[in-house]
């Protein structure tokens, strides 16, 4: 009985082919938006995830002010010193290392070509905090850092603009009246957060900057390395503690000095993304909602329009059970319909674009059964109504219809 009412559910999808796409034209929509927009919210999410956690592994960063952006600086707080990073690694525990960071802004020049970069100088233990590997070359050595030697470690976006494809190992940059001499290049790491290019960068030892560029012993920032085993919050303590300390703060004074912990900030800009997602997600599945109306809206002119054929069945001894199956199946084969065609569209449409916005694909099995049984939910829902009307045709009335 139930394959004998799914071929006349499907002989008479084929008789209007034209009026059944565009009843499910609203299904196909809903589940399409719905898995797109959870799918480009995953890839979203695990980018932000990943442009965090390029930064470093289980990263803090120390910085004057006691918030970060423009106005921060300007707020009079002190900078920090190289015994402040020495004291932070000796007194707090659960470190894995210690990076001492002073920044400036330059315009680097080799050979016919110049370019506009951030020159950091800071020790080797930076390397460690920010999961930076080297693609050739060498670190600084116990002598480059003791002496403030003019030696430098390039980003690959340095050596694209300044090099070109030549080596650039053994070259030489140079940055306002001095020269230093590339001894290293490092892996590349790409786009990280805030859409900032992590490979524009320079590195040298802390002493040719403080005493080549910045013209004081000043640090900007400490990033701090936490041990896979220990809290972060843990050491945010301990370090709070220490820096009030030796910066003299009263117990009613604000701190003049901030910890950011990457870990934190990657969890709390996925949060809002899942969030965002899922309100999108909310919003694309009013489509289907649309497309169940749309479902009732042409089953009950189908039962109008054959009226007579169903009284016909009724006379010659078919069961309301069977004529209620037969516009039930008919309104959940049209729904299935869309939910397929709707996943199809979805996956291609989430292909093309993840390339396109240079995100991640994160197939989700899961959000795309759901949909597709939720499209399939939509025609059992809303196709009851029709169905059961036309099982309680009276079929002397049905048959009496023109």
């Amino acid at each position: 009985m139930l394959l004998n009412a799914l071929l006349l559910a499907l002989r008479e999808i084929r008789r209007n082919l034209l009026r059944s796409f565009l009843t499910v034209l609203g299904i196909v929509i809903g589940v399409a938006a719905v898995i797109t927009m959870v799918t480009l919210g995953n890839g979203a999410t695990r980018m932000v995830s990943d442009q965090i956690s390029s930064l470093g592994s289980n990263l803090l960063m120390v910085r004057p002010g006691q918030r970060l952006g423009p106005g921060r600086e300007a707020a009079g707080a002190p900078n920090f010193k190289i015994a402040d990073a020495e004291a932070i690694q000796a007194q707090v525990s659960g470190l894995q290392a210690v990076a001492p960071v002073v920044g400036r802004s330059v315009t680097l020049v080799a050979g016919n070509n110049n370019w506009s970069s951030t020159v950091s100088g800071t020790t080797n233990a930076y390397f460690a905090t920010g999961n930076w590997k080297l693609a050739a070359g060498r670190t600084f050595t116990d002598d480059d850092e003791r002496t403030g030697k003019a030696v430098c470690v390039i980003g690959n976006t340095v050596r694209k603009q300044l090099f070109g494809n030549q080596n650039p190992l053994g070259g030489e940059v140079r940055i306002k009246t001095f020269s230093c001499e590339v001894i290293g290049l490092l892996a590349s790491k790409g786009q990280g957060a805030m859409g900032m290019d992590q490979d524009d960068t320079v590195l040298m030892p802390l002493r040719t900057v403080q005493r080549r560029l910045s013209g004081n012993l000043d640090i900007s920032m400490i990033m701090l390395s936490v041990k896979d085993s220990v809290r972060a919050s843990q050491v945010i303590e301990q370090v709070n503690r220490l820096l009030r300390e030796r910066r003299k703060l009263a117990e009613t004074d604000d701190d003049n000095f901030n910890v950011m912990d990457t870990k934190q900030i990657a969890e709390t800009l996925s949060g809002t993304i899942r969030t965002m997602t899922g309100l999108l997600g909310a919003v694309a599945a009013v489509s289907l909602l649309v497309g169940g109306i749309g479902i009732m809206n042409i089953m009950l002119v189908s039962v109008t329009e054959r009226t007579r054929e169903i009284g016909i069945r009724l006379a010659i001894g078919a069961l309301e059970q069977e004529v209620l199956s037969q516009f039930l199946i008919e309104s959940v084969v049209l729904s299935g319909f869309g939910g397929i065609i709707g996943v199809v569209l979805a996956l291609i449409a989430c292909i093309g674009l993840s390339s396109l916005m240079n995100l991640p694909f994160e197939f989700n099995l899961t959000i795309n059964l759901v949909a597709f049984a939720f499209s399939a939910a939509i025609g059992v829902i809303f196709g009851f109504v029709p169905a059961r009307r036309a099982a309680r045709l009276d079929p002397i009335e049905a048959l009496r219809h023109e």
